[in-house]
């Protein structure tokens, strides 16, 4: 599947960062890892960490799937608010995802001042708009639910809301915990880490086959090269639909523009990231190189040329669009992109392991979080090969 719309932004911004060999020659291994985006790498930095012989095969080059159209907005807040995730899974649960949601930005904070990756990482305000006046109710609620397990968070009427901004919304939910990044370069990094402590990386190299019985996985590529491994970690995305015995997700397209660099924000406070109650909502951020990062107007995918015949007019509504919350930023449009992505009915990733592929793990983070999916996925899955008990794993699981 052709995920992304030509010309997205990050490659284009940050060149050629890394250059990997396609597999051209048998290999066993402890585990094998099927994509290269931000989820293979995430696992494969963990996993390698552990001294487990890693394997990372990806069809395409490295991080030119879905990471590279990502717009990067880092939040603990999930598409579905922490209300009505209870209402659906139950208060105990719907508690810990969203803590553990929010525990993850720490923990990829952490990690990447750690080991001073050059990925632009920014903490930022995050804004939560209520797009109509009867979302207000809805938002003091939210505030309420999310301030009694110990989030932080404000609830801004629309007083405080104009005050701060050029524009004027009923109200709105504002989050310490944010922050922005440059995600290709971060799975670049995680990607060089793990081959620093022994991962073996491979692009350009499709995977046609595969087996899997209670002892070993075995694949076979496109070049007829076996990779045999105790354990298969799927961090194919949206396309693992294909190796799944049923359907799961609901695939959607999203539109994104880059502004050229701006002077000034005005209007736009402390460059916070912006998104909205509507559906789909509009999600607004900035760079390390003043551009404005805009995206939104999400539709059903049907195919990636529908997809791409409307980036522009779906991009030319985002641009209208800021121009009505920011009349006072002259927004020139550098660059439009499109990506595919996936919803879950209940819009938590799947990670884990079904029943009828012994010894293989899939972590797919679908929805609008799947930065953070992918750290937790990474620890999920590491603690499982290692045999160590993790009190989430029952959240995100098939059979929830």
């Amino acid at each position: 599947m052709d995920l992304v719309s030509p010309r997205p932004f990050w490659p284009l911004k940050n060149g050629l960062l890394s250059v990997y060999p396609a597999l051209r020659q048998d290999l066993k291994c402890d585990v094998v890892i099927l994509g290269a985006g931000i989820t293979g790498a995430f696992i494969a930095h963990s996993l390698a960490d552990e001294g487990l012989d890693i394997v990372v095969v990806d069809k395409r080059d490295v991080c030119a799937g879905s990471t590279s159209a990502n717009t990067a907005l880092l939040q603990y807040e999930l598409d579905t608010s922490l209300v009505d995730l209870t209402k659906r899974i139950g208060r105990a649960d719907a508690e810990q995802v969203y803590r553990v949601c929010y525990d993850s930005i720490t923990a990829i904070e952490h990690l990447v001042m750690n080991t001073k990756m050059a990925c632009v990482y920014q903490r930022r305000k995050s804004v939560y708009l209520a797009s109509r006046r009867s979302d207000a109710a809805l938002l003091r609620e939210e505030c309420h639910a999310r301030q009694a397990i110990g989030i932080e968070v404000e609830y801004w009427g629309k007083e405080v809301l104009q005050a701060q901004f050029s524009f004027s919304r009923p109200a709105a939910l504002v989050s310490d915990r944010a922050a922005e990044l440059d995600s290709h370069r971060l799975a670049h990094a995680l990607l060089a880490l793990a081959a620093s402590k022994g991962a073996r990386i491979f692009d350009r190299t499709l995977v046609q086959k595969y087996h899997a019985d209670f002892q070993e996985v075995r694949l076979e590529t496109d070049r007829r090269c076996n990779v045999i491994a105790k354990h298969a970690v799927f961090a194919t995305g949206y396309e693992s639909q294909e190796f799944l015995p049923h359907h799961i997700v609901k695939l959607r397209s999203t539109y994104a523009l880059a502004s050229e660099p701006l002077q000034e924000f005005p209007g736009w406070w402390e460059r916070c990231l912006i998104w909205e109650t509507l559906r789909p909502y509009l999600y607004l951020r900035t760079t390390d190189d003043n551009r404005a990062l805009i995206g939104g107007e999400d539709d059903d995918f049907r195919s990636p040329i529908r997809r791409d015949r409307r980036v522009n007019s779906k991009t030319d509504r985002l641009a209208s669009r800021f121009g009505k919350m920011f009349p006072a930023i002259e927004l020139e449009v550098a660059l439009r992109w499109a990506g595919t992505f996936g919803e879950t009915k209940d819009g938590l990733p799947y990670i884990g392991q079904i029943r009828q592929m012994p010894h293989c793990h899939f972590a797919l983070g679908f929805g609008g979080n799947g930065i953070i999916y992918s750290i937790i996925a990474a620890e999920i899955i590491r603690d499982a090969l290692l045999q160590r008990p993790n009190r989430n794993a029952r959240l995100f699981g098939f059979d929830r």
